[in-house]
């Protein structure tokens, strides 16, 4: 079976929870088409390009999907009448990929996060 990736943004004003049973409802779409859902992912909230139905942000996931064509198109069709899904991007894969996305780091985060200003006088001692 052909696999596909599907990346969507959910509203910003969703909990985190309504935006896992919104991801469950979704799975089970494409469970009952007779596909799988190989990974899903929460990217949490993140902060837009550019402002969609005047939002700033938007709550991110990612779902790895193995299916065939009739099961993503009725997982696009549900996407495209929720109205919690503002946006949402499928493309097809040659594999499944392996570990976590590039959008993960280690501990399950946004690696953004994490990231702290250098500071220059420290680094001057540590390279002495």
């Amino acid at each position: 079976m052909p696999y596909y990736e599907t990346v969507l943004i959910a509203r910003q004003d969703l909990t985190e929870a309504q935006v896992k049973d919104l991801t469950k409802s979704l799975t089970g779409i494409v469970e009952k088409q007779g596909g799988k859902v190989i990974k899903t992912e929460q990217w949490g909230l993140r902060n837009l390009a550019y402002k969609i139905n005047k939002s700033r942000k938007g709550h991110y996931t990612l779902m790895e999907i193995e299916a065939q064509g009739p099961a993503i198109h009725e997982l696009e069709r549900n996407m495209r009448l929720n109205e919690d899904v503002m946006r949402y991007m499928t493309i097809r894969l040659e594999a499944p990929t392996e570990g976590p996305s590039v959008m993960m780091d280690k501990g399950g985060r946004d690696s953004d996060d994490d990231r702290k200003p250098a500071n220059k006088a420290t680094d001057k001692k540590e390279a002495a």
